[in-house]
């Protein structure tokens, strides 16, 4: 068991999702191959998205999650098996989006899969995610009586 790289790559998630939060494109970029996928999405938005690349993947987040879109992602329950250079990890996530112009919380829980890869730098980078949720829910400002909310904003 490699405990090193599974250290690493639980940092590495981390820091996928922290950059995901703070909208810190520069730092998401470096958590991910080139050559990523990412299958994204929920039932509540429609079609899942299956994007291709670092930079699709880059530009779906930019696009989507500018600053009135406010998340927190917590992952944990990590079960990481590493097989040399590649490793495969799943997750229990829950996730908190928050939809300023839309007036809308979206609350939920799902499994993330993923396949990491050790790049020729030695650093351990995504070449795979996903995940399939196992609920969500969403509730309007008008939802909840004496809503107030109070939040950093990113440019």
């Amino acid at each position: 068991m490699d405990l090193v790289a599974m250290e690493e790559i639980k940092r590495l998630k981390h820091r996928y999702l922290r950059a995901v939060d703070l909208k810190l494109w520069h730092e998401l970029a470096d958590t991910i191959t080139e050559d990523a996928v990412g299958d994204y999405g929920t039932e509540a938005a429609g079609q899942k998205l299956h994007l291709v690349g670092r930079e699709e993947i880059l530009a779906f987040m930019r696009e989507n999650l500018g600053p009135g879109i406010i998340t927190t992602h917590f992952a944990g329950q990590p079960e990481i098996d590493v097989d040399g250079d590649t490793a495969t990890g799943t997750w229990c996530f829950e996730d908190t989006v928050i939809a300023t112009e839309f007036k809308t919380i979206i609350r939920g829980s799902a499994f993330y899969e993923d396949t990491y890869r050790r790049e020729s730098d030695g650093a351990w980078r995504i070449s795979r995610t996903g995940y399939t949720r196992t609920y969500e829910f969403l509730h309007t400002f008008d939802d909840l009586p004496n809503f107030t909310l109070t939040a950093n904003r990113w440019a």
